[in-house]
């Protein structure tokens, strides 16, 4: 694989994630958490499920990404009679040549956006399995290489409105995080007003990044450290929703491998070289919650797997983690004066903007250092604080 200097490409990826940040942000106001989230999940190789009532802006956030992106889009509204062949392709006889011909369907695009997923049958969704797992397409035998970069950006309405299907446990588990927008601030609202009162934002939205600055990026990612404490500490959050009373239905080995991914994009996009706990505590609710299913009783008792992960979160002992080399900036070791975490990222400074996940949730309310370490939440600048 291409190596690349590692300050280099994080330099890149800050810059090219910046640029793109802001042109999503010109379009959905007031949600940069969600903004941030969304590029998280573009540069760790994964699928972004946008759940929430119509009407917040689910679709616009989908479309504001991709026309951000110099890549080929495609997009499917789903449907009850949706086939899957309309998203895999079909092979098509040709009677001059007297060959079937195969006609690729939508999904051979970079960002593909499927529009109320959950409006299609299970067996029409189930038909993007192969693709989002394993990035190809096989018919008559045939396997079809998708491009890269891939990724699928789906939106559907809660499972309690009127004419949804539940998405099945396996396309549930090939996303890598689910988002909900939630209604904007009262200002948020009025600036939308002024936004979205003419022409809609999305006409002038031009590309500010090419596909192959995405592909750099990606592989720059690849490189971010992480520490065995790191690695043990998400296994330890994954393995405890596995025996949790309030689940009957835990995340899968799949999952484990998403939040690893999950928090060395986020760690790159605050500027570091190496992933901390805190990086996967602010990301385990949008990247578990969704792929795990209640109990009878939990759900009678209105207990969310949200509010389970969370729980999780404050029960689980957080490691100490440190950078390669074995030193903290500021550390007695490095001749500085003992300082919190890293924050002040280029995008936000940590995983989330101001160490909340989207809806408000504090992921845990623990720093590296134990539970008890009554440092400040991750995201808040802190004194004498250096960058590697």
């Amino acid at each position: 694989m291409t190596t690349y200097d590692d300050r280099a490409s994080l330099t890149d990826l800050t810059t090219t994630a910046e640029r793109v940040r802001r042109s999503v942000e010109g379009v959905i106001e007031g949600k940069p958490e969600v903004v941030r989230l969304s590029l998280t999940v573009l540069l760790a190789e994964g699928h972004l499920l946008i759940e929430d009532v119509p009407g917040v802006g689910k679709t616009m956030l989908a479309k504001a990404l991709a026309r951000s992106i110099d890549c080929s889009v495609r997009r499917i509204q789903f449907t009850p009679d949706l086939l899957p062949s309309d998203i895999t392709g079909v092979s098509i006889y040709d009677q001059q040549r007297r060959e079937f011909e195969f006609k690729p369907g939508a999904i051979f695009a970079q960002i593909v956006i499927g529009d109320e997923i959950n409006r299609a049958s299970p067996k029409t969704q189930s038909a993007l399995l192969e693709s989002m797992e394993e990035r190809q397409v096989t018919m008559d035998g045939q396997t079809y290489e998708l491009p890269s970069p891939f990724m699928v950006v789906a939106t559907q309405n809660p499972v309690e409105m009127e004419g949804t299907y539940p998405l099945p446990e396996a396309q549930r588990d090939r996303f890598m995080a689910r988002v909900s927008i939630g209604y904007p601030s009262a200002e948020a609202e009025l600036q939308m007003l002024d936004v979205h009162g003419g022409v809609s934002p999305l006409d002038d939205l031009q590309p500010v990044a090419h596909a192959h600055d995405i592909v750099k990026l990606i592989d720059a990612v690849r490189t971010v450290h992480v520490s065995e404490a790191v690695r043990r500490y998400a296994v330890e959050l994954v393995a405890a929703t596995r025996t949790h009373p309030d689940l009957r239905l835990g995340a899968s080995p799949r999952a484990t491998l998403h939040l690893l991914r999950a928090a060395k994009a986020s760690a790159a996009l605050s500027g570091r070289e190496y992933a901390l706990p805190d990086d996967v505590q602010a990301l385990a609710v949008a990247v578990l919650a969704h792929r795990l299913l209640p109990t009878a009783q939990a759900q009678l008792n209105r207990r969310t797997s949200e509010q389970v992960v969370r729980d999780i979160l404050q029960r689980t002992p957080v490691p100490t983690a440190t950078p390669p080399g074995g030193r903290m900036p500021g550390s007695p070791l490095s001749g500085g004066p003992v300082a919190g975490p890293l924050a002040g990222g280029p995008l936000g400074g940590g995983p989330v903007a101001g160490g909340q996940l989207p809806g408000g949730q504090v992921p845990g309310g623990h720093m590296p250092g134990g539970p008890a370490s009554g440092a400040p939440l991750y995201g808040q600048q802190q004194p004498g604080v250096r960058r590697l």
